[in-house]
């Protein structure tokens, strides 16, 4: 499964697939079952995951007990909670499996003597995080300036593979939105698009 990861560096690098193979051929490879926590809301995290083969949700509970889903990880993302700003290091999300899931997980108490070891780590590691980063900080902009129609929309062309891959409930809570609410907004559009066909 780690030809996944090398395919995906590829492209942050002119490395040969036998150097970049030693580059990770220390990192694990571990699977998880659907329903897996992989961090609890509140604890330190000490690891980070790019995905092989899964889905995994980004989530957060509010005073009240509700569950407010703040993203989804796929096939080809890293999974990593940045959390150097606050005082305790704790966790503001929990990270949970929604399906069967693989990953290569990185131990962020060691990940500097990897990046001592093999130099050009760091600087792709730091190339894939920036893109995550940038990707991020325009959906959230786009999210913020967007209506809730908008928003499924978006989803819809961007990331289809999510409206089967996870549960109503936690798109709509992902939208920003009610589950009811959700489903008048596919109900209206499918009548849209029926009318268009006719």
């Amino acid at each position: 499964m780690k030809h996944l990861l090398i395919e995906y560096m590829k492209q942050f690098t002119d490395h040969t697939d036998a150097e970049l193979n030693d580059m990770i051929k220390d990192i694990p490879v571990n699977q998880f079952k659907k329903g897996d926590l992989l961090l609890s809301q509140g604890d330190t995290p000490e690891q980070c995951y790019f995905i092989l083969k899964g889905c995994i949700r980004q989530y957060a509970v509010d005073e009240h007990g509700d569950e407010h889903t703040s993203n989804f990880y796929t096939e080809n993302q890293s999974v990593t909670i940045f959390n150097q700003h606050r005082h305790d290091k704790s966790s503001p999300y929990a990270l949970e499996c929604l399906e069967d899931t693989v990953v290569i997980v990185g131990d962020l108490a060691t990940e500097q003597t990897a990046y001592d070891e093999h130099p050009e780590l760091e600087s792709m590691t730091r190339k894939m995080i920036e893109q995550d980063f940038g990707a991020m900080r325009a959906d959230f902009s786009a999210f913020l300036a967007s209506s809730p129609e908008e928003r499924y929309q978006a989803l819809v062309r961007d990331r289809p593979e999510l409206l089967t891959r996870v549960p109503q409930y936690q798109l709509a809570s992902y939208l920003g939105i009610k589950p009811e609410s959700l489903s008048r907004i596919k109900k209206r559009l499918e009548k849209e698009a029926t009318t268009l066909d006719d």
